[in-house]
């Protein structure tokens, strides 16, 4: 049964499909979202990571509403159900990240030393990737952000610049910038090597 009652969708994940791009990021890479407030932003950030190739999903301590069975999150999805009705939900960011052996925390506050752009990330990920290594991408709250005890937990960060005062974007933004980067650098990797 859905989250406002209604009986669940019958619609097929995509995600084994041999039409879909698999690359080597896709399988070592999960998304963690600590303490999304609202839905829409969830099921928004469930389609961003999907368009890209990514599948994994965590959220940590989701406010009252970003429950990903919400309405709302289901709707902002957009033929990324799959994602949503996969996603694991962890009581704690430790627990999400139990698994992981390289954590990157997105940030726009200052204070953090070694803070590097998305395309940095991106090498940098993909070169643990190719070493097998288990690795997340940690978005903060819409509000706040990450807490200092969660930012601990992270071994990098990631700031995505702004042209202007504004503060930061959108968490499904911010999303789909990182999944951009990883997924168009993968691929041309992936056209350099050798046949």
């Amino acid at each position: 049964m859905n989250y406002d009652g209604t009986l669940p969708r019958t619609d097929k994940s995509d995600l084994g499909s041999t039409d879909r791009v698999r690359l080597p990021i896709h399988e070592a890479l999960c998304f963690v979202l600590v303490q999304p407030h609202y839905p829409e932003n969830v099921g928004a950030c469930a389609r961003a990571m999907k368009t890209m190739g990514f599948y994994q999903l965590r959220i940590v301590r989701p406010g009252r509403l970003a429950d990903p069975r919400h309405d709302m999150a289901q709707k902002m999805a957009v033929r990324s159900w799959d994602v949503l009705d996969n996603a694991m939900v962890c009581e704690s960011l430790p627990a999400a990240l139990a698994d992981v052996d390289f954590v990157v925390a997105t940030t726009a506050k200052g204070g953090h030393s070694a803070i590097s752009d998305p395309r940095e990330v991106a090498h940098e990920l993909l070169l643990r990737a190719d070493r097998k290594e288990r690795l997340a991408l940690v978005f903060g709250n819409e509000k706040t952000g990450l807490s200092e005890v969660d930012s601990n937990l992270a071994h990098g960060f990631a700031r995505i610049q702004m042209a202007g005062a504004q503060p930061s974007i959108n968490l499904a933004q911010a999303v789909q910038i990182m999944a951009y980067e990883l997924f168009a650098l993968a691929l041309e990797a992936r056209t350099r090597q050798p046949a």
